[in-house]
């Protein structure tokens, strides 16, 4: 596979990954904001935006469907759903020859869906309508790659793309809510932080799963075990690391050139960081510590990635 091939799908995937997760969190935020009793609409703004990694030019103006709109529709700020979407057809666009039709269809559509005047008004009239029917979308395409694609090496890079954009995100949100919602004694919970904490849970699409492990008695401890530690959750950060590392041996089989070590040892150190610890562990040692551990590691593994298969010179290819 062309090294172009497989950075225009791994891109494409984390695209939308992260279109995703900006729509789960802005739907969220403006539930919570239905509770008067809470925190103000400024604070789970500031913190909407702290999740996303601090995007320039998201400060809060004090309106917050204004600011929800730039979230949206504003295709110049890296951190809004258009933009992502954007950038995620682009990708498809020039890899046209590699994806289905079907895909390419589904994707096209979704970003005149975004484009198109009638979204504005949409918007304006029932936000939370227009975020689902764009998530709706996303998914939509999800289930038509793993249908209508071969399961190769470039449907490989996009589980990698998806998994490690999706390990990263839910990092940054559980180490944003650590200080002030998941280091809270038992008797100090409340009904705004029980709100809040179940808040969390959906921005992963998690509070169904969790209830079905854990009933609804939620608690700090048990939200990190089940997003952290949890295997058989996809949003969960165990499940998307091992994910990484199947998609990477799958495509590490396929390809003439000595497989990356280095690649391998970076995910394989991730992976045996969440497969040989426990919750109390990562409490004892500082969760925002061990989360921020996590997403350096997968900074570190993008670098790699790109270093062994995106940018690599044709003196190492021909030496490897």
């Amino acid at each position: 596979m062309l090294s172009r091939v497989a950075d225009s799908l791994y891109w494409m995937s984390r695209y939308l990954e992260r279109a995703e997760n900006t729509l789960r969190q802005l739907d969220v935020t403006m539930s919570l904001m239905l509770d008067p009793g809470g925190a103000t609409a400024e604070i789970r703004w500031q913190r909407l935006v702290a999740s996303l990694g601090n995007p320039p030019d998201l400060e809060w103006d004090g309106d917050f469907d204004s600011m929800a709109r730039k979230l949206v529709f504003d295709d110049e700020n890296h951190a809004s759903i258009t933009y992502s979407i954007d950038f995620a057809r682009e990708n498809a666009r020039q890899v046209r020859e590699e994806i289905s039709s079907e895909q390419w269809q589904r994707l096209n559509r979704l970003y005149h869906q975004i484009h198109a005047p009638a979204a504005q008004i949409q918007f304006s009239v029932n936000l939370g309508d227009f975020l689902a029917s764009i998530v709706d979308g996303i998914h939509l395409f999800k289930g038509v790659s793993d249908t209508t694609m071969i399961h190769g090496q470039g449907w490989q890079f996009i589980r990698l793309g998806r998994y490690l954009e999706r390990c990263y995100s839910t990092a940054t949100l559980l180490e944003v809510f650590q200080p002030e919602l998941l280091t809270l004694p038992e008797r100090e919970h409340s009904g705004y932080s029980y709100l809040e904490q179940v808040g969390l849970l959906r921005c992963c699409t998690a509070f169904e799963a969790f209830c079905q492990v854990y009933t609804a008695d939620i608690s700090p401890d048990r939200i990190l075990d089940f997003l952290l530690l949890n295997k058989d959750f996809p949003h969960a950060i165990r499940y998307c690391v091992d994910g990484s590392l199947n998609a990477l041996e799958c495509i590490q089989r396929g390809i003439a050139r000595r497989p990356s070590e280095e690649l391998r040892s970076a995910i394989g150190r991730l992976h045996a960081m969440l497969g040989f610890t426990t919750v109390s562990e990562i409490l004892d040692g500082g969760a925002s510590a061990f989360l921020h551990r996590i997403r350096e590691q997968c900074m570190t593994i993008h670098e790699i990635l790109y270093r062994f298969y995106v940018q690599y010179s044709i003196q190492s290819a021909l030496t490897a």
